[in-house]
Parts: structure tokens; sequence; C-alpha cells
């Protein structure tokens, strides 16, 4: 294989894996409300009505924290592999860039906080608007890495 198939494959199995857990996270977290988790009894939600679109910021801050740990693990492996070809140390510390944005990305997740007993609530659409840009900003230093 030449350097450009191998570009494609990758191309295609990154958008295959994040097209595939971006359906996953969504479809975990439209049938999970974001409050109470099943183990955790206190605190409660807050008295008086719920806002009926905290189900929707709640889903897609779920489906742009797992998108964004796809492309962090995603890129986290390209610099590794390109550090062990070419031991250059830029690509170490890029690694280790990845690896505190993953940290990031994965505390940032509802589906981790619901797993650990927390949830966020009224934050409006504050509470994805971060990860959104933070996709963005991903997907072009993934664009970048793949084209050099």
């Amino acid at each position: 294989m030449n350097d450009d198939s191998m570009k494609r494959m990758r191309i295609g199995l990154i958008g295959a894996a994040l097209i595939a857990l971006a359906l996953l996270a969504w479809f975990w977290a439209s049938t999970h409300r974001p409050f109470p988790p099943p183990f955790l009894t206190e605190p409660r939600p807050p008295p008086g009505p719920i806002p009926g679109d905290i189900e929707l910021y709640y889903t897609l801050n779920s489906v742009f924290s797992t998108l964004n740990a796809t492309l962090l693990v995603s890129l986290l492996a390209l610099y590794v592999e390109i550090y062990v070809r070419r031991k250059i140390e830029f690509t170490l510390w890029l690694a280790i860039f990845c690896s505190v944005l993953l940290l990031d990305a994965l505390t940032s997740n509802p589906i981790i906080q619901w797993a650990f007993g927390f949830r966020s609530f009224g934050l409006g659409p504050f509470a994805m608007l971060p990860d959104v840009f933070t996709f963005v900003a991903l997907a072009i230093l993934l664009y970048l890495t793949l084209k050099y």
C-alpha cells in the first residue's frame, strides 16, 4: 500500500468510527435522562418545571464530547506512530497535548459524568457549545496532521 491509500484508509476508518460513536452517544443520551442516575438518590433536581430543551443540550453535549474523544484518540495514535518512526520531540509533545485534551473530553462527557453519579443542569446551550468549537478545532488539527 502506498502512502496515499493508507491516508485514505485512515480517513475512512476515522470517519466510520466518528459516525458510529456519534450514533451510539446520541442513542444513549436520548434514552437516559441527565438526572438522577439510578444509584443516586441525593441531590435531586431543582424543584419546579424542568426546561424541555435540557434533553437536547444534554444529548448534543454527549455526542460532541464523544466525537472529540474519538478525534483525540486518532490524533494520539498518529502522533505516537510518527514519534516511533522519526523520533521527533515535537510529536511527543503533541501526543502529550492530545492526552491532556483527551482527559478534558472524557471528563466533560455527560455519559462519563452520569456513570460517576454527577449530572449537569441549567446551563442551556453553553453546556455544549465549547464541545462544538473543540470538535471543529480538532477536526482541523486532524486534517493538517493527515495532510503532512
